[in-house]
């Protein structure tokens, strides 16, 4: 039985001497965001990956952010198609997925394996053979989403009541993030998130795989991502002890970390 290979991430990884250590790293690396968000939340982050010489790329998925493909052309098949148009001929790419992302980054894996490095998971969905992102979702007792959760049938989409979406998602970020968030939400295809993935062990299963936890997840909570982890098999993670979004409360200690995988 390997050896477990735990890594807590401490505030001491984004000090000047670790970016110090870190820099001139020039890995390509590709982010794939979640539900209810757009490239443009990763920014941040982005921003201290590209000073620091590595080659980024944030997906913006269809239908997200200033997006405006129309809901019935929404496919989880599209968002891998997205992401491996990102992606293009390049080798040896870091590819990270956050909540959602997760289940697209696995896909991606899966199509096209031989392109991808490690997979980088941020308190982000890990899905088995055959499940989709509600398949997993709907086994977190501990998530405050369905309390919030507002479906459109009719429409395709789901949404998140405006009194929950701050308290849920970005609970540690400045109160001008959170009265941005809330004023900027945007309602999620449902489709993508029913659609379940098809991953083999030849394919997905031949990545190296990494795992961010968030201690503090009311999404996608720590109990189910310790599950998932283990369930997958992953042996090398971090933690932290953010909301489900690291890279708007601790965008610095979160970079240190990528670049430390991206090695």
């Amino acid at each position: 039985m390997k050896k477990l290979t735990t890594i807590i991430a401490i505030l001491f990884l984004a000090t000047t001497f670790a970016f110090a250590q870190l820099k001139n790293n020039h890995a390509n690396i590709v982010i794939v965001h979640g539900s209810w968000s757009s490239a443009g939340d990763w920014a941040a982050v982005a921003v201290q990956l590209k000073s620091n010489g590595n080659e980024v790329t944030v997906v913006n998925l269809p239908g997200h952010g200033t997006d405006e493909t129309p809901i019935n052309q929404i496919s989880l098949q599209g968002y891998v198609d997205a992401v491996k148009k990102a992606i293009g001929a390049k080798k040896e790419v870091i590819l990270i997925g956050h909540s959602f992302g997760g289940i697209v980054i696995s896909e991606v894996a899966e199509q096209i394996p031989s392109q991808i490095k490690k997979l980088i998971y941020v308190a982000a969905y890990i899905p088995k053979n055959g499940q989709s992102l509600l398949d997993v979702a709907n086994t977190d007792a501990n998530s405050d989403v369905p309390k919030y959760l507002q479906i459109e049938k009719e429409k395709g989409i789901a949404g998140i009541a405006a009194n929950g979406i701050a308290s849920t998602f970005v609970p540690d970020a400045p109160q001008q993030v959170q009265a941005y968030v809330v004023a900027h939400f945007k309602a999620e295809p449902l489709a993508p998130l029913a659609t379940p993935v098809t991953l083999t062990a030849t394919n997905f299963g031949s990545v190296a795989k990494v795992f961010v936890h968030t201690f503090n997840d009311k999404v996608n909570s720590y109990p189910l991502q310790q599950r998932m982890v283990k369930d997958a098999n992953i042996t090398r993670f971090y933690g932290l002890p953010s909301s489900h979004t690291p890279f708007v409360s601790m965008p610095a200690v979160l970079t240190a970390i990528i670049e430390n995988e991206a090695k």
